[in-house]
């Protein structure tokens, strides 16, 4: 199958503001992109390109730094991905694998990062979960206490809120239900990373509000990283990775170095119809 990724996102600066865009399909689906795999960027004052250079930071995401001209920039893109059209992948006999016998690259995503507090809710994850078998149905009912445990509300969206603050105050959007589910992940010595991307209504009903951009996470059972959605909290079709990192601190789509005012933020994921 394929599906149409694309966005559009405005952002005012009164001066020349140094940016880092993670907008793009991570570099491990080049192979599935048909067309536009970087998008472009033009200065609202008038419309020049606004040129950029590409780079891969620490976690082998696709970055782009630019200076934002004054007056703003529009970045853009209308990208077709080639996809399997097959669900996240399971292994309901996935082990835990003994931290003492991690991959050291691993190790990062063990330990507490800027919203996701390890220390401070390690107690609490140890007496809701350590009952459990360990292993992947561990993960699973980390997922459905997330899920049960947090309502969404996109107008209660808050860019500091961290994983224990949404645990306290049970509402949140997608990147709350993901901090929380990778810090108690944490908490059980169980690896897990962020991560983000573009992710359509592709496979089940219709949101009446689709936001076609979500954050989801990734667990380290068996030797290999799994795909966890604790705010979907099924299977799905159609995820197009963009960034990893320890949490959403490492991966915003657009991180200016100044003030800036968010003009316009759309973004699309749909399937394209079989021809």
């Amino acid at each position: 199958m394929e599906i149409r990724c694309g966005y559009r996102i405005e952002v005012v600066c009164h001066q020349p503001t140094p940016a880092i865009l993670l907008l793009d399909p991570h570099p491990s689906r080049d192979v599935d992109i048909v067309s536009g795999p970087n998008g472009a960027v033009t200065s609202l004052a008038d419309s020049g390109d606004v040129p950029c250079v590409e780079y891969a930071d620490g976690f082998g995401n696709r970055c782009r730094r630019l200076v934002v001209p004054p007056g703003g920039a529009a970045f853009t893109n209308d990208m077709i991905v080639r996809d399997s059209g097959v669900a996240d992948a399971a292994d309901y006999d996935a082990q835990e694998v003994f931290p003492g016998e991690l991959p050291s690259e691993v190790l990062e995503y063990m330990l507490s990062s800027r919203y996701c507090e390890v220390d401070e809710l390690s107690a609490t994850a140890w007496q809701l979960f350590g009952k459990y078998p360990p292993g992947w149905n561990r993960v699973q009912q980390i997922c459905n206490y997330v899920n049960a445990q947090i309502r969404f509300d996109y107008q209660c969206a808050r860019n500091t809120r961290t994983a224990a603050q949404a645990m306290n105050e049970r509402v949140g959007v997608c990147r709350d239900f993901t901090h929380l589910a990778v810090a108690l992940c944490r908490c059980m010595n169980i690896p897990a990373r962020y991560c983000n991307g573009f992710l359509g209504d592709i496979g089940v009903p219709r949101d009446p509000a689709p936001m076609d951009y979500n954050a989801w996470f990734e667990a380290y059972l068996g030797g290999k990283w799994f795909t966890f959605d604790a705010r979907h909290n099924m299977p799905r079709i159609g995820r197009v990775l963009v960034a990893r990192g320890r949490d959403a601190v490492d991966v915003p789509m657009v991180h200016t170095f100044g003030p800036h005012i968010l003009q316009k933020f759309e973004v699309i994921t749909e399937e394209v119809p079989a021809t």
